[in-house]
């Protein structure tokens, strides 16, 4: 089974920036889509964004567009989102996860339940 193994949370000012970095723990797991999500207790887990493996169709929540920026290295299996002007509503353990199958529906690349492998989850704190 591959897994996905995150980095770069950690605690961070409001208004300052963290890059967050995924890699899939087999270089030739085929994956069609990665993406980010985040969760703060007692909610559910909400999408954030994602990208495309092929091509270059990205993928973001309103509430981060502008903010932050995703992508992907492919020939690393590594997907990464940089964020930009962090408030401290962004505080949340962020997950990234990998979609299997193509969808000829782009709007199904932001619902989180499509996607098939999860990571363990980093921890990021936006202080005000």
């Amino acid at each position: 089974q591959v897994q996905l193994v995150e980095s770069g949370g950690g605690l961070v000012q409001a208004g300052g920036s963290l890059r967050l970095s995924c890699a899939a723990s087999d270089r030739t797991f085929s994956v069609d889509a990665m993406g980010w999500s985040r969760q703060t207790p007692g909610k559910e887990r909400d999408f954030v964004a994602a990208v495309r493996w092929i091509g270059t169709t990205t993928y973001y929540a309103d509430s981060v567009k502008g903010r932050f920026t995703v992508s992907r290295d492919t020939a690393k299996n590594t997907v990464y989102l940089q964020m930009n002007s962090l408030k401290p509503e962004d505080t949340a353990v962020y997950y990234c996860a990998a979609m299997v199958k193509y969808y000829s529906d782009g709007y199904l690349y932001t619902r989180m339940h499509y996607y098939d492998v999860w990571g363990q989850g980093t921890q990021v704190t936006v202080s005000s």
